[in-house]
């Protein structure tokens, strides 16, 4: 059973095994992405090492508390390609993440139900050919705080195995830090009773 604040990802790009159907070839490709800057680089440079291919579909999941996602036919008869890819997104239990599955069209028709099965399994074998990971759903905060205060900072942050994101050290210190979201309360009222430190959720 997994708490709510974690989710499933994939580490880094995979190319899954090959799929032949009646001449016709299925490559599919996994990658795991943050924003939709990141996928469309992704299917145009797929597009350009396969330019040749018939058609290059895709899905895609993003995010852990809001999602977005798209499923692209790119041609194939509607539902045939982009759901079923979905669907093994779906079935992995993944999000920031692109399936592509690119097809190199063989010459004889494979109908929808040859297609549904033919990108399903493209993506199934891009998707265990991956590293799939577990990462959590973190909380980003500011602490702000006088330079004479930073040891027993330092010292708060250990104990809670706090992650410094950023930060910058004067006489007034600036720290940028992340809180995996189960934590974040807890972590949010230790430094708002800390007398000198100013706690800002980002």
């Amino acid at each position: 059973m997994l708490t709510e604040d974690i989710y499933k990802t994939i580490s880094k790009p995979s190319i899954g095994e090959l799929f032949k159907d009646k001449n016709s070839k299925f490559i599919g490709y996994a990658f795991p992405v943050e924003n939709e800057d990141e996928i469309k680089t992704h299917i145009e440079e797929v597009k350009k090492e396969h330019h040749s291919a018939r058609h290059w579909c895709y899905a895609y999941q993003l995010g852990t508390e809001t999602i977005t996602f798209r499923a692209n036919d790119d041609g194939e008869p509607n539902n045939s390609a982009g759901m079923p890819i979905y669907g093994q997104i779906q079935s992995f239990d993944l999000t920031n993440v692109l399936v592509i599955v690119v097809r190199y069209y063989g010459g004889v028709k494979l109908g929808v139900g040859g297609l549904i099965n033919a990108y399903k399994t493209g993506a199934q074998l891009a998707l265990e050919a991956s590293d799939i990971i577990e990462k959590t759903i973190n909380t980003n905060f500011s602490l702000k705080f006088e330079y004479k205060n930073m040891s027993k900072v330092m010292r708060i942050l250990k104990e809670n195995q706090i992650d410094i994101i950023n930060q910058t050290l004067e006489l007034n210190c600036l720290l940028e830090i992340s809180v995996r979201k189960g934590n974040a309360s807890k972590v949010f009222e230790i430094f708002n009773q800390f007398y000198g430190v100013e706690i800002d959720e980002l």
